[in-house]
C-alpha cells in the first residue's frame, strides 16, 4: 500500500479568525491557571495530536494509504472555582485538520477514519458555557456544541475508527450542510436532568445549518434553515439503556424527487434510535480488564438522506491484557440500509445497487511511551458505495495519538 498525498493544496489549513481565537482562548486558560496556581483545577487544559495513515490493500479505486491528521485544544473552566459563578463551566474547543481524504479510494459510502474532512482547516469548534441547577441534577448548556457528545453516543464504541460508530448515519447524512457534530458544530441550547437513580433526559434545539468561525460564512445566527430538535431518555449505570429521537423544524430536499420546474421537493428529516452498553465480564470494581458490549439500531424517513436507518454492534476489553493498562481492544460490526431513493439514484446511474452497506472492524490501542499511543486498525466493508458488484474493500490503518500535555 503506497501512501501519496493527491491533493498537494490539502495541507495545514488556517483561517485568521480561527488562529485569532485560538490565540485569545489559549491566553485566557493559559492566563487563568497562573492566577489561580493554588486554586484546585480551577482550568484544565489538553491537547492532543493524532495522524492516521490508512488505505484499501482489497477493493477500492486503488490500493493506497492517505495520510491525516487531527490537532486538538481543549480548556475547561471552573468558573466558580475561577470568579465564584456557582455551577458555572465554560468550554473551549480549537481543532485543526489536514491532510488527504481516504475514502476517495476506499469508496464508501460511509467513510473509513473518523478524522477525515473535506475541507481541512483550523476552527473554533466548541465553545459553550454551561451553568447546573438543583445541585448537578440538572444542567443549561448553551453554544457551539456537539451533539454526539451527549446524545446517539456509545462510550464503548469510543476505540473503533469507521464514522459509524460514532453517530447513526442515517442522522449525520442530513441537514444542508450536515447536523451539529465532528468537523463543524452549531448554536445550540440543551436542557439535561438525571435522577439519584441514574434515569436521566436530555433535549437539544440546534442550528440546522452547522457552521463555526474558520468555515467559509462562519457561525449562522439565524435559523434560515430551521432548527435541529433532538430528545434522549434513558437510564445509565452497570448498564446503559436509552431511545432517542429527532426532527428538523424546516423541511429538507428529498434526495431523488423534483417538482414540475426540477426543483427538489422538501420533506420532513426525522427519525427515532435505540442504543445500550453492558459490562459482559469484569471486577465490579473496575479493576482488572473489564468487557462491554454495545448495540444501537436507527431509522430516518428515508427520503431525505441516503440511508433508512442502519444497526451497530461490538465490544470492548479495557485493558486487553491485565500487564499493559493502558491497551484496549475492540472489534465492531455496522449495517446501514439504503435508502430506496438512494438505490433508485445507483440504479439511474448505470449501477447495480446494494441493500445495504456492511462494515467489520479490528483494533487495538496500546501506549509504547508516556506520552505516545499505537492504533493498528483492520476494516472489511461489503458492498463498498451501495453497489452491489463492488469488490469487498479490505482497509488497513495505524493511528498514533500523541498527548502534548507536560
Amino acid at each position: 500500500m503506497a501512501i501519496v498525498n493527491d491533493n498537494p493544496k490539502r495541507g495545514f489549513a488556517t483561517s485568521s479568525l480561527a488562529t485569532a481565537f485560538a490565540a485569545a482562548f489559549t491566553a485566557l486558560a493559559l492566563t487563568a491557571g497562573v492566577a489561580k496556581a493554588d486554586d484546585d483545577k480551577a482550568v484544565t487544559f489538553s491537547a492532543v495530536y493524532t495522524a492516521d495513515v490508512i488505505g484499501p490493500v482489497q477493493g477500492g479505486a486503488a490500493h493506497a494509504g492517505r495520510f491525516l491528521d487531527n490537532t486538538d485544544l481543549i480548556a475547561d473552566v471552573d468558573l466558580e472555582k475561577l470568579i465564584g459563578w456557582k455551577g458555572a463551566t465554560l468550554h473551549g474547543y480549537l481543532l485543526n485538520n489536514s491532510g488527504g481524504i481516504p475514502n476517495d479510494v476506499a469508496g464508501t459510502l460511509q467513510g473509513v477514519d473518523n478524522i477525515e474532512v473535506a475541507m481541512p482547516r483550523a476552527k473554533l469548534y466548541e465553545l459553550w458555557l454551561q451553568q447546573s441547577v438543583d445541585g448537578d441534577r440538572g444542567s443549561v448548556l448553551v453554544g457551539l456544541y456537539n451533539l454526539n457528545s451527549e446524545f446517539y453516543a456509545n462510550e464503548s464504541a469510543g476505540l473503533l475508527l469507521a464514522p459509524p460508530f460514532g453517530i447513526g448515519s442515517e442522522l449525520a447524512a442530513t441537514g444542508p450542510n450536515g447536523p451539529s457534530i465532528f468537523p463543524s458544530t452549531s448554536l445550540a441550547v440543551r436542557l439535561a436532568w438525571k435522577a439519584k437513580s441514574g434515569a436521566y433526559a436530555r433535549a437539544a434545539i440546534l442550528n440546522a445549518h452547522a457552521g463555526v468561525p474558520g468555515d467559509p460564512g462562519g457561525t449562522r445566527f439565524t435559523l434560515d434553515d430551521g432548527a435541529l430538535v433532538i430528545g434522549e431518555a434513558g437510564i445509565e449505570g452497570d448498564s446503559h439503556l436509552a431511545i432517542g429521537a429527532w426532527r428538523y423544524t424546516r423541511k429538507q430536499d428529498d434526495i431523488l424527487d423534483v417538482d414540475i420546474h426540477g426543483d427538489p421537493l422538501k420533506q420532513t428529516a426525522q427519525g427515532v434510535y435505540v442504543l445500550g452498553e453492558h459490562r459482559l465480564a469484569g471486577d465490579p470494581s473496575g479493576d482488572g480488564p473489564q468487557w462491554k458490549g454495545f448495540f444501537r439500531i436507527g431509522f430516518s424517513d428515508a427520503k431525505t438522506s441516503p440511508f433508512s436507518g442502519g444497526w451497530q454492534a461490538g465490544v470492548q476489553r479495557a485493558p486487553a491484557f491485565a500487564s499493559r493498562p493502558d491497551s484496549a481492544f475492540s472489534i465492531g460490526v455496522d449495517q446501514a440500509w439504503l435508502s430506496s431513493r438512494q438505490r433508485d439514484l445507483t440504479a439511474l446511474g448505470g449501477d447495480t445497487p446494494s441493500r445495504d452497506e456492511t462494515g467489520l472492524e479490528i483494533t487495538y490501542s496500546d501506549k509504547i511511551m508516556p506520552h505516545v499511543t499505537v492504533q493498528p486498525d483492520f476494516q472489511v466493508i461489503g458492498h463498498p458505495g451501495g453497489l452491489k458488484d463492488a469488490r469487498t474493500a479490505v482497509v488497513l490503518g495505524l493511528r498514533v495519538k500523541i498527548d502534548l500535555n507536560p
